[in-house]
């Protein structure tokens, strides 16, 4: 999908199959564009308003098709509330232009803003992008022809071209991390990961990829990684992205991110149940949003040194498999005691954490990762499970991603925790007999890996795949860390 800016005109002269207006507050009022189409259309987005169709609420949208004697070149016009401005509303009303758009089978959309801010125009292109998405690569017949919206035209006298890129550009990293997830295991393995990573580092300026295999894992001695991919034909990939930027801002931290990418799970010995197992492909999502998200900083040439490592593999069941009991060393030294081969994502964690620490000396570090059952227990789909060792920095990724609409609730560590990844006959243990607090759990065990660097700790299980779907969550949230970070 292309996206141009028109700064003036009348939307009732855009040639476009579809104009989505904004409708503002709950008590709207018809001026400005639409007085504009409302005329055109001989009172008729008058009559819809006083009816109550569309009252500016979040969520309320309507359609007019537009007649063949109108002074129009549209041939639709949707109507859509933004409700009180806030970014979720904006998001809602971009999507809801998004769905007209496909019911209408649009290929051409101009959005028609109004007066809304330019920093309220990106989020509803954001909102309408998200909305549009569709993973049709393994589609057919009808339904890979289905049309989609080839060219969006943003008409807002507020808004400049590049608050217009800097939309479009979020879109396709969100969507580019939304392919990767939907992808199937068989389509994308680690070594295909690894590619699209290298892919992006030879067409990016500033961004370098280095890929580690088997025999530099174990010059490493990367146990937990490698103890995790032993069970699968497919070799084990680490992922290390560096984007140096050309000028870096003074006072500047280097930037660590981690992505957990285990690119399609099955549990290992201690097997998941069959029912819904397929989803286990987008096992890697955490990986995913941190290799686009890093393809986004290098686009936008944000002046912050940022470094990514992502450890991916596959989980499998074999005869060379990974067994429960097993004791397996990580990078740092620390011994593991394996209690369950199915909390593998903190074992290949562990490594890429110490991997970041020490030898690519990050200074603060978050990790992503579709991690526990337990997070979507306690918090379902709409909030990610935050945890961190600094709470300046904790603070700091939060407010990122309320930004960016990545929301995360932080929930706590404590040292009374810590009897919970202790083992009989090892340094730690990688999982817990005890039902209790499974996902702070897992943070607690990962915090052993961060050598007290400030850290978070983002559980997308979650808010990264919804419905049988990648969502892309993570992507806004690096982004508008990374520009805080720049100022």
């Amino acid at each position: 999908m292309k996206t141009t800016l028109k700064t003036s005109g009348s939307p009732r002269q855009v040639a476009a199959d579809l104009v989505v207006v904004a409708v503002p507050t709950k008590e709207p009022r018809i001026d400005g564009a639409l007085a504009d189409l409302d005329e055109a259309l001989g009172g008729v987005i008058a009559a819809i308003v006083a009816r109550g169709e569309v009252d500016g609420t979040s969520g309320s949208h309507a359609l007019v098709h537009v007649p063949g004697t109108a002074e129009m070149k549209a041939t639709h016009v949707g109507l859509v509330g933004v409700g009180d401005a806030s970014a979720d509303h904006l998001r809602a009303a971009g999507a809801a232009g998004a769905r007209i758009a496909a019911g209408v089978r649009a290929g051409s959309v101009t959005l028609a803003t109004g007066g809304l801010s330019a920093d309220a125009v990106q989020t509803v292109i954001q909102g309408f992008g998200y909305a549009e998405y569709r993973f049709d690569r393994f589609r057919t017949g009808e339904a890979a022809a289905k049309p989609r919206v080839a060219r969006l035209t943003v008409l807002s006298g507020e808004a400049k071209a590049a608050h217009v890129q800097r939309a479009d550009r979020l879109v396709s990293a969100v969507s580019a991390a939304r392919d990767l997830v939907n992808t199937p295991s068989n389509h994308l393995t680690p070594t295909d990961l690894a590619a699209r990573a290298e892919t992006l580092g030879a067409t990016t300026a500033g961004l370098e990829v280095k890929v580690l295999g088997r025999a530099e894992l174990k010059k490493l001695k990367a146990g937990a990684l490698l103890a995790v991919a032993q069970g699968s034909e497919e070799p084990p990939r680490m992922i290390v992205m560096r984007y140096s930027p050309k000028r870096r801002a003074r006072g500047t931290d280097v930037l660590g991110l981690v992505g957990k990418a285990v690119t399609f799970d099955t549990g290992g010995i201690s097997i998941k149940p069959a029912n819904g197992m397929e989803e286990m492909k987008m096992d890697m999502g955490g990986g995913a949003a941190v290799i686009e998200s890093m393809a986004l900083i290098a686009q936008m040439g944000l002046p912050i040194e940022v470094v990514a490592v992502v450890p991916s593999t596959e989980n499998m069941p074999s005869g060379t498999a990974v067994k429960p009991g097993d004791v397996v060393t990580a990078m740092n030294g620390k011994t593991i005691e394996v209690i369950n081969t199915d909390a593998e994502g903190r074992l290949i964690l562990a490594d890429a954490l110490t991997y970041a620490v020490r030898t690519q000396k990050v200074d603060r570090i978050v990790d992503f990762a579709t991690l526990t059952g337990a997070i979507l227990v306690a918090l379902g789909e709409t909030y990610a499970g935050l945890y961190g060792s600094d709470a300046a920095w904790t603070e700091r990724v939060r407010a990122a991603g309320e930004a960016a609409g990545d929301l995360c609730w932080e929930l706590p560590l404590h040292p009374d925790y810590q009897s919970l990844i202790e083992s009989k006959v090892a340094d730690l243990s990688n999982a817990s007999n005890k039902r209790l607090a499974g996902a702070t759990y897992a943070a607690q065990f990962l915090r052993e890996f961060t050598d007290g660097v400030p850290w978070c700790h983002v559980d997308i299980a979650g808010t990264g795949m919804i419905g049988g779907a990648g969502t892309g969550f993570g992507v806004g949230l690096v982004r508008e860390l990374v520009e805080g970070l720049a100022g």
